[in-house]
C-alpha cells in the first residue's frame, strides 16, 4: 500500500513541530504540506488530494472545525487540541480520532495504527455494484472490479457496516450493510437466518435446532428470532 500523502494545520510552531516529528517515523505517512491556518490549508486542497488531516481546533482566523466542513472528501481526520469539549461536535464530521494535547509519541503511534486498519478496509471494501442482467454483481477492489457470479455465494456473513460474500473459494468484503443487501432485488435468493447470516436458499442440506447445514459441510448459527423464516422449507 502506497503512503498516505498527509496534512498538519496548527497555529502553534511548537505543535506542528512535534506533530511532523512524529509522522515522519512512519513509512506509511506521507506530509505533503504543513500550515500554520486553515485558510492557507483550504487552499493548498483547492489544487491537491490528501489522504488523512492532522488538525488543530482552535487558530487564528477559520477553526480547525471550520476547515474540516470544508474538505469532508478527505477520507482520514485526526483532531490534535486542548480542547476536549470540542471533541463531540468533531466525531460528527467523520472524525477518525481526537487526540488532546499535550501528548506523547505512544499516542499518536496509536493512531497510525487505527489509520492504516481503517485504510486498508476502505481499500478492500467498497460498494459492490450489481451488474446490467445476468447473475452477477461486480465487486469494487482498488481501482479493480471483480465480477462475482450470485449463484457461487453461499451465504453473506455480516460484519458490522461491512458484508462479507462467502463463496467456495473466496470472500468478499464489501461496504454494504447485510440488510441493505439484502433488499437488492437480486439478492431474493438469501434467507436470513441470524442477525449476522444469510444463506442461499438452494445451498441448505439440513436444518437443525440451532444451526443449518450448507453443501460442503459449512454449518451456519440459526438466531432463535430468525426461525420463522425458516417455515418455508417446512
Amino acid at each position: 500500500m502506497k503512503p498516505f500523502d498527509c496534512i498538519i494545520v496548527d497555529d502553534d510552531e511548537m505543535d506542528r513541530l512535534v506533530v511532523i516529528s512524529y509522522a515522519k517515523r512512519f513509512s506509511s505517512l506521507n506530509i505533503v504540506g504543513v500550515f500554520e491556518s486553515a485558510e492557507k490549508a483550504l487552499l493548498f486542497l483547492e489544487e491537491n488530494l490528501v489522504d488523512v488531516a492532522f488538525l488543530d481546533i482552535e487558530m487564528s482566523g477559520k477553526s480547525g472545525i471550520e476547515l474540516r466542513k470544508k474538505a469532508l472528501e478527505i477520507p482520514v481526520c485526526v483532531f490534535i487540541s486542548s480542547h476536549t469539549e470540542s471533541a463531540a461536535e468533531t466525531f460528527e464530521l467523520q472524525t477518525l480520532d481526537f487526540i488532546v494535547k499535550p501528548f506523547k509519541f505512544p499516542r499518536f503511534e496509536q493512531t497510525i495504527k487505527r489509520i492504516e486498519e481503517f485504510m486498508e478496509v476502505r481499500l478492500k471494501a467498497n460498494l459492490f455494484e450489481s451488474s446490467i442482467g445476468g447473475d452477477s454483481v461486480f465487486v469494487k477492489t482498488g481501482h479493480d472490479q471483480i465480477k462475482v457470479k450470485l449463484h457461487e455465494i453461499l451465504y453473506l456473513e455480516a460484519l458490522k457496516n461491512y458484508t462479507i460474500l462467502v463463496t467456495e473459494n473466496k470472500r468478499h468484503c464489501v461496504l454494504s450493510n447485510l440488510g441493505e443487501i439484502l433488499q437488492e432485488e437480486k439478492f431474493q435468493s438469501f434467507i436470513r437466518i441470524h442477525r449476522s447470516f444469510a444463506v442461499q436458499k438452494e445451498f441448505i442440506q439440513k436444518i437443525g435446532s440451532q444451526e443449518i447445514e450448507l453443501k460442503n459441510n459449512i454449518c451456519i448459527p440459526i438466531g432463535r428470532s430468525f426461525k420463522d423464516n425458516l417455515n418455508f422449507l417446512e
